[in-house]
Formats: structure tokens, C-alpha cells, sequence
């Protein structure tokens, strides 16, 4: 994900900064997609082939361990 998007790129629900949480591989061997977070709503935005998908519907919610 380019960097210069992420000046751009909003949550599409409070408008607020997102974080670029690189993928990579779990400590138990599985794989994680790359997200964009929003730490005031507490959702992860799917990036899959280098696109942010920004739909509500596609988020997954924080849990207490990816918020922190």
C-alpha cells in the first residue's frame, strides 16, 4: 500500500486517520491480510491486491488485543 494514500484515506465513518497494519505471517503459522485500522471505531478495513477495501460490510471489529 502506498504511503501517500494513507494521507488521503479516511474511516468512511467518522473520517477519522487509518493505520497500515502490514501482513505478514501469525506466531502460529497462519497468514494475515493487511488492514487498514481505525482505532475510534474499532475496525479493520480489509487490503487485498493493494486496493483498501473501505466498506462497512467488509470490516471485522477490534478485538481488546488489536486495539491496544
Amino acid at each position: 500500500m502506498d504511503n501517500r494514500l494513507l494521507d488521503i484515506l479516511v474511516c468512511p465513518i467518522c473520517k477519522g486517520p487509518l493505520q497500515h497494519r502490514r501482513g505478514g505471517t501469525a506466531p502460529d503459522g497462519a497468514s494475515l491480510q493487511s488492514e487498514l485500522l481505525c482505532r475510534t471505531d474499532r475496525l479493520a478495513f480489509p487490503v487485498r491486491d493493494s486496493i483498501a477495501r473501505m466498506l462497512v460490510d467488509e470490516a471485522r471489529r477490534l478485538d481488546d488485543a488489536d486495539a491496544a
